[in-house]
C-alpha cells in the first residue's frame, strides 16, 4: 500500500483548514501502464480520508476498473486494460475527486489488550529518549488514545491507524529489526499498529498483543476494517 507523506495528525481539522485542503490540487501519478495513484491534498487527517472513502465508493461504477485500493489519504485505481489516453483517465479521476462528498464509515469498536514493556518492547527506551517522556508517560499516552482504521494493507489484516498523539511520533528505523514477533504493538512515524507477521520490521515496538488479528479460515478473516475504532487496553505494564 502506498504510504502517506508526513503531514499533520490533527484528527478533525478546523473548517478553514478543511476548505483550504479542498481548494488545493489533488496529485495523480501513473504506476506502470494501468494503475493511477491519487493522493489527497492537505493534511493527513480524517476529513481527507473520508473523501478517499467517498471516491472509492464512486469509482465502483466505472466499467474499466479492475481494482480499487483505498490507502492512507490516497487511492490506487487499477484499470482492466491499458488506456489509450492516460491523460483522459487522470482528468476523469480529478473530476471524480472534486465531485466526491465526504462520507463517514460507522465501524465497530475493537479493544486490544496489550502487555506494555517486557521483552517485546525493544524500542520503548529509544522512544523515551526522543520524546523526553518517561516510559510510563509514553505508555499512558499510547493506551489513552482512540484510533481510527483508515485502511488495511502491508500484511493480511494489518490496520493503518490514525490518531497517535504527536508526542509519541517516532520515525521508522533506518535499519529494521530482523525478526520482530507477530503481535508486537508498534509505532511508525505518526501511526501505530500491531505486527501481523514475524520477520523484518522497521516500526518501533513498545509492547505485545495476544489477540489474533487475522484468521484466514474465518468468514471475515481480518478483525479490523476501515472506519473501525481501536482502543489499546493495558493488561500488563512491565517497565
Amino acid at each position: 500500500m502506498p504510504q502517506p507523506t508526513d503531514r499533520s495528525s490533527n484528527a478533525l481539522g478546523t473548517p478553514a483548514r478543511i476548505a483550504s485542503a479542498l481548494q488545493r490540487e489533488v496529485q495523480i501519478s501513473t504506476i506502470g501502464a494501468r494503475a493511477f495513484l491519487l493522493e489527497a491534498p492537505g493534511d493527513f487527517d480524517l476529513p481527507a480520508q473520508r473523501r478517499i472513502w467517498a471516491l472509492a465508493h464512486a469509482l465502483r461504477h466505472w466499467d474499466n476498473l479492475s481494482e480499487i485500493v483505498p490507502g492512507m489519504t490516497n487511492l490506487l485505481a487499477i484499470l482492466k486494460t491499458t488506456p489509450e489516453d492516460p491523460d483522459a483517465v487522470i482528468a476523469r479521476l480529478r473530476d471524480a475527486w472534486q465531485r466526491a462528498e465526504s462520507i463517514d464509515i460507522k465501524g465497530k469498536t475493537i479493544e486490544i489488550g496489550v502487555h506494555y514493556g517486557g521483552e517485546h518492547a525493544i524500542d520503548l527506551a529509544a522512544l523515551c529518549d526522543r520524546s523526553g517522556l518517561t516510559d510510563r508517560e509514553a505508555v499512558r499516552i499510547h493506551h489513552e488514545g482512540t484510533y481510527t482504521v483508515f485502511a488495511l494493507g502491508s500484511a493480511p489484516g494489518f490496520g493503518y491507524l490514525h490518531g497517535l498523539d504527536p508526542r509519541i511520533h517516532m520515525p521508522r528505523k533506518t535499519v529494521p529489526s530482523l525478526k520482530m514477533a507477530k503481535g508486537c504493538v508498534t509505532i511508525g512515524g505518526m501511526q501505530t499498529g500491531v505486527a501481523m507477521l514475524t520477520g523484518p520490521n522497521g516500526w518501533n515496538s513498545i509492547g505485545f498483543a495476544d489477540l489474533q488479528m487475522f484468521d484466514p479460515t474465518a468468514a471475515v478473516p481480518a478483525i479490523m476494517a476501515p472506519g473501525d475504532t481501536v482502543r489499546f487496553l493495558p493488561e500488563r505494564i512491565e517497565l
